[in-house]
């Protein structure tokens, strides 16, 4: 098992519980944007994790009432000397944001966002790669950048996968503001809360689902939906039921079946 939790952070918060691991935006001064050492530290922990099949779901949430408000610009400039070194520094800043969302996207575990307040920029760009999104009433999503005059650039192609071209367009270059209820009906979200007692009892309900699908089994699914419109479809198919036959033999396969045969819980369960 990972010692994620023992770690030292700076700008985030870990606690690892019975199996779910709750990574907290601590920049509450910034409304939670997000600097490169956050970056780092998100994608730290997320490398932690890949082989920790005992971390069954990834909470991302942020402290003191908002998610995230995107990117520090303030932290975007470098001291660089020179003009080409500044530019190469901005380069690498923006580039992280899109591996840090194209990491957690690949997580194997299911990877959860609370969503309230700001909800903007890259932190739209997070909510749009989580497995399940819960929102807050008061979250607030929006794609802000082309009124600053720079560009979606790295949250982009996951935004148009999660809605679509013609949604994601209208937003992006609109800088339109959408509450929790028009996010919900754009597939953004898949829940709003009235309440913060209403969000944890939607996350303890969503959490008690997740412990029905078996570790391996559940990180092999997103795998391969990740797949679909990448790889040629038959191909996809042929992968998919060699990842079928493997599973089944596996034990998690052998213990999945027996339970259902016995009329009890299998181990993962419990």
């Amino acid at each position: 098992m990972s010692n994620v939790s023992q770690q030292q952070y700076r700008e985030i918060l870990v606690s690892l519980t019975q199996g779910v691991l709750t990574i907290t935006f601590n920049r509450p001064h910034k409304k939670n944007a997000m600097n490169l050492a956050l970056v780092k530290e998100v994608m730290a922990v997320f490398s932690d994790i890949a082989d920790d099949s005992s971390v069954r779901a990834v909470v991302i949430c942020g402290s003191e009432g908002n998610f995230c408000a995107g990117g520090d610009i303030s932290d975007m400039h470098s001291d660089a000397g020179s003009e080409q070194d500044k530019q190469q520094a901005i380069w690498n800043f923006n580039r992280s944001f899109g591996r840090m969302v194209a990491q957690v996207n690949q997580a194997p575990q299911v990877v959860i966002t609370l969503l309230e307040g700001a909800v903007l920029g890259g932190g739209f760009g997070l909510a749009c790669v989580s497995d399940i999104a819960i929102a807050h009433q008061s979250a607030v999503f929006a794609m802000p950048e082309t009124g600053l005059g720079v560009v979606p650039a790295q949250i982009a192609p996951f935004v148009v996968t999660r809605i679509g071209l013609t949604q994601a367009r209208r937003l992006a270059l609109l800088g339109e503001r959408v509450g929790a209820n028009q996010s919900q009906a754009l597939g953004i979200v898949h829940f709003v809360c009235e309440s913060q007692e209403a969000l944890q009892a939607q996350l303890n309900e969503v959490l008690k689902q997740v412990q029905r699908g078996a570790p391996k089994a559940n990180a092999n699914t997103k795998a391969l939906m990740l797949k679909v419109g990448t790889v040629e479809l038959e191909t996809l198919l042929d992968e998919a039921a060699d990842v079928f036959t493997q599973a089944l033999s596996s034990d998690e396969g052998k213990e999945g079946t027996q339970a259902f045969m016995q009329k009890r819980k299998p181990s993962w369960c419990e």
